[in-house]
């Protein structure tokens, strides 16, 4: 009798965009079944469920004949509240409380799978990839985190994921960093989030002349010596520095490795968050290393798909 390929369905849920692929037990993508459609803050239910959905059941369209779905894997942009399967996303303003879980489990359920879903936060899905197949294998005291349209982030600590009682413990964009002073959004002003992300990175650089609208316009002003565009990405890379330096005075991190769209926009963005690290007063705290993802766009949904067949490094 031929035994079936146990395949996770992973779907990872963000502020632009929402994915979903098939993950095998070796931290790949089964070729042809990832699929993408739009989220944003101009979505509404219908529009984010219909996104959603669509990609939940394409990904199940494309399931190989040899292979069986063993379970869903949910990692969303947060606040989230792990316990009752809810979101809210901060960058999907339509989406509060929204009932994620149910809502895929009943996609799931009318393509005629009984399989457990087990929601996260993205941050945590990202630290879980890169524990497993990525830039921190073999080492259990990180920070996973994505610098993109948002900031997040997740936790391993001493070999065990850490989610907290509601599912938001590693929320690293919400982190206050006192002495740089952002967009007044999210409820602070200092938050990470409010002045580092992409969208704000470059909304500080027009603030001071810049006359693009994208961090791929922003990545290439920097490229080309533009001044303006040099001093936004280097006080976005003090930023997170700073953030990254208290996480690491509180928890000893060993390794934090940084994903997300915005964090290729140079590699002298590493080099700045480095040199905040380099200058802290505490050897313990400059020994952490900041790496960049190993799993390029891939991670997100590598890391939802842990979410199943790393099911064990999960609090109950």
């Amino acid at each position: 009798m031929l035994v079936s390929t146990p395949l996770a369905l992973a779907v990872d849920f963000g502020g632009t965009k929402v994915e979903a692929a098939l993950v095998d037990a070796d931290g790949l993508l089964v070729p042809g079944s990832r699929f993408r459609r739009p989220t944003g803050r101009t979505a509404t239910v219908a529009d984010l469920e219909a996104s959603v959905g669509g990609v939940v059941r394409d990904a199940l369209a494309v399931l190989p004949s040899a292979a069986s779905v063993v379970g869903v894997g949910i990692g969303s942009a947060g606040p989230i509240d792990r316990v009752r399967g809810l979101v809210s996303p901060l960058n999907v303003p339509h989406w509060r409380d929204y009932p994620m879980r149910d809502f895929i489990a009943a996609e799931v359920r009318s393509a005629g799978l009984d399989v457990p879903v087990t929601l996260e936060m993205d941050g945590v899905a990202i630290t879980m990839a890169e524990h497993w197949v990525g830039a921190a294998q073999g080492i259990d005291n990180v920070m996973g985190m994505v610098v993109s349209t948002g900031i997040g982030g997740g936790l391993i600590v001493g070999g065990h994921v850490i989610t907290g009682p509601t599912g938001n413990a590693g929320h690293i964009g919400h982190v206050e960093v006192g002495d740089i002073r952002g967009e007044d959004t999210f409820g602070s002003p200092y938050a990470l989030e409010a002045m580092a992300s992409g969208p704000h990175t470059v909304a500080w650089a027009q603030q001071h002349g810049f006359t693009g609208t994208t961090g791929e316009e922003l990545a290439a002003a920097y490229a080309a010596g533009d001044e303006v565009a040099r001093e936004a990405i280097a006080r976005t890379g003090r930023a997170v520095g700073h953030a990254i330096a208290s996480a690491t005075a509180l928890l000893d991190l060993e390794l934090v490795a940084i994903g997300g769209g915005f964090s290729h926009s140079t590699p002298d963005l590493f080099a700045h968050m480095r040199t905040v690290i380099e200058e802290h007063y505490f050897p313990f705290v400059r020994k952490v290393r900041i790496v960049p993802s190993a799993l390029s766009s891939e991670g997100p949904l590598i890391g939802a798909g842990a979410l199943i067949h790393r099911a064990s490094l999960l609090p109950a």
